[in-house]
C-alpha cells in the first residue's frame, strides 16, 4: 500500500511510511490504555472522581449562580410590571379627580354649592369705594 504526499504529491518512502504506521498504532494503544482505565471499576470511583471533583464543583457554582441570577431576573421583571401598573392606575385617578376638580369649580357649580349655604350670586358689578384723606392742619 503506497501513499502519496499531499503536498509533493509523490509516493512516501517506506520509512516514513513505517514511522506513520507506528505512531498511529501508539495513539491507538494510548487510546485503548486511557479508555481502559477510565472504564476499570477500581480507578473510576478514585482516580476520576479526585481527579475532576474540582471541575465539578466549579460546575455547581455556576449552576447555582444562574438559577438564582434568573431568579432575581424574575422577580425583577415581575416588580417592574407591578409597578407598570400601579402607575397607569394612579395615572388614572389622577385624570379623574382632575376632571372632576375641573367641574367643581366652574361658576354654575361653585352657585349651587353656595345656595345651599344661603348665599346668591351677585348679580350687578362690585362698587369702588374711595377713602378720602383729609390733611392735617
Amino acid at each position: 500500500m503506497s501513499r502519496k504526499n499531499t503536498v509533493k504529491n509523490k509516493e512516501l518512502s517506506e520509512e516514513v511510511q513505517e514511522k506513520m504506521n507506528e505512531s498511529v498504532e501508539e495513539k491507538v494503544e494510548e487510546t485503548q490504555h486511557f479508555l481502559r482505565s477510565i472504564f476499570s471499576t477500581k480507578h473510576l470511583s478514585s482516580y476520576l472522581v479526585a481527579r475532576n471533583l474540582p471541575f465539578a464543583a466549579f460546575v455547581a457554582l455556576l449552576g447555582l449562580l444562574y438559577i438564582s441570577n434568573r431568579h432575581l431576573a424574575e422577580r425583577t421583571v415581575r416588580a417592574i410590571d407591578q409597578l407598570g401598573r400601579e402607575a397607569k392606575e394612579l395615572s388614572w385617578d389622577y385624570k379623574s379627580l382632575s376632571a372632576e376638580l375641573m367641574k367643581l369649580t366652574t361658576q354654575t357649580e361653585i352657585a349651587k354649592r353656595a345656595d345651599t349655604l344661603g348665599l346668591k350670586e351677585r348679580m350687578e358689578p362690585p362698587i369702588k369705594l374711595e377713602v378720602v384723606k383729609e390733611e392735617k392742619k
